[in-house]
């Protein structure tokens, strides 16, 4: 063995001995002698276990749970990335049992003073599996009352815009006289227009057609469950529950990491299925769309929305050659890079752009425009316009 061979020897041991045993509290640095992912892990593991044995962790935290959680959810979202699953599970146990977030989901005190918010929902959702039972029943409540917040603010306008929007799309040459698009049908007529009477002869009439029951369109929402995408996966779970709740639509959801599991069977129950998604892991959307390209019964009258930050650890060649072929289809594919509310998210921009040639827009907005954006696809709108004049108006969130 050479010297050399020997030098690299020693320095990757002693970085697994040094990610392993911390940093000293005497280094003035805590990240001193790693670089790149390894101080992300670093400070992932200092956070749970450099700790003091006599330090306890619940009275500093039991009052300030809720506006820690976002932090948590961070740190929940690394440990799932760079571990794998039986080292995530011995983490997130540990976890429990130091910050005592057990003892507290069983305080009823904790319980009426604590403020519930996504974050806060994100977090317990993702911890439930390892909660004691009671724990995990005081955390449902809590993920319940989150989600009936958010049911209130969106449905009533996603069901309002997106049935208008149906009633809108089915379009008829022989309307009723109350029915006509008169917008539509002058611009149809413009050729027939007679100078000496200054008026239009509507040879062709345009109209709305009469309302049609059963099911008019086919909606399937394929959610990232990366770790950076907690708010978006809520929300998007509660919107696709709303839109499962009208008859006049078929709705999917698919949730993904690199394996894919369709919840389509639990969108009765949102709360539910808030807790059957699963934050964290790598990420292969290909498989994912591949899977959704096999729900497609109708593909001029489906919708697929995307929700990922398009990070792909998959094939990129196969995804856009997938997303192509669902475009060319006649699916409306279209792309949220994030569903919440807060500012323009991390994005892989070249994915974004190649769909962006291929006709598939790429977007991030807040749950109380998705609506609109529904309303646009349903009517056959131009999207990319839309989500660019989005952007322009809002002076946030990338529009591509």
């Amino acid at each position: 063995m050479s010297a050399h061979e020997i030098t690299a020897a020693e320095v990757e041991r002693h970085r697994r001995w040094r990610l392993l045993l911390g940093s000293d509290p005497d280094e003035g640095d805590a990240g001193a002698g790693l670089t790149g992912d390894d101080k992300v892990v670093d400070r992932a593991l200092a956070a749970l276990y450099d700790r003091g044995e006599g330090e306890s962790t619940s009275s500093t935290r039991s009052a300030g749970l809720g506006s820690s959680a976002p932090r948590v959810t961070r740190w929940l979202a690394d440990i799932r990335h760079y571990f794998p699953t039986p080292v995530v599970q011995v983490i997130q146990t540990d976890a429990l049992e130091r910050l005592d977030l057990a003892r507290l989901l069983a305080e009823p005190e904790f319980i009426e003073a604590v403020e519930p918010d996504i974050h806060l929902a994100s977090l317990l959702a993702q911890l439930s599996e390892v909660l004691p039972e009671q724990a995990r029943a005081s955390a449902r409540r809590l993920v319940a009352q989150v989600v009936d917040e958010i049911q209130r603010r969106i449905a009533e306008k996603t069901v309002s815009l997106v049935s208008s929007a149906i009633n809108r799309s089915s379009r008829t040459r022989r309307p009723r006289p109350g029915d006509i698009d008169w917008n539509r049908t002058i611009a149809a007529n413009l050729k027939h227009y007679l100078p000496d009477y200054r008026t239009v002869v509507p040879q062709r009439l345009i109209g709305y057609g009469r309302r049609r029951s059963g099911i008019q369109r086919e909606v399937i929402v394929a959610l990232d469950q990366s770790g950076s995408m907690a708010e978006s996966v809520i929300y998007g779970a509660i919107f696709t529950a709303v839109l499962a709740s009208m008859p006049s639509l078929k709705t999917s959801l698919v949730v993904f990491d690199t394996a894919v599991v369709d919840l389509s069977d639990r969108l009765s129950d949102p709360v539910d299925l808030v807790f059957a998604t699963q934050l964290g892991g790598g990420t292969d959307i290909n498989t994912a769309i591949t899977y959704c390209a096999q729900l497609v019964s109708r593909p001029r009258d489906t919708i697929l929305v995307l929700v990922s930050d398009l990070f792909e650890g998959g094939s990129r060649p196969d995804l856009l050659r997938r997303m192509r072929t669902l475009h060319r289809s006649g699916v409306t594919v279209l792309v949220l890079l994030a569903l919440d509310d807060s500012g323009a998210p991390a994005y892989d921009h070249q994915i974004a752009g190649n769909l962006a040639e291929l006709g598939i827009p790429s977007f991030a907005c807040t749950p109380d425009v998705f609506p609109e954006v529904l309303e646009v696809a349903i009517n056959g709108g131009d999207l990319a316009g839309w989500a660019s004049a989005y952007a322009a108006a809002n002076a946030q969130g990338p529009s591509t």
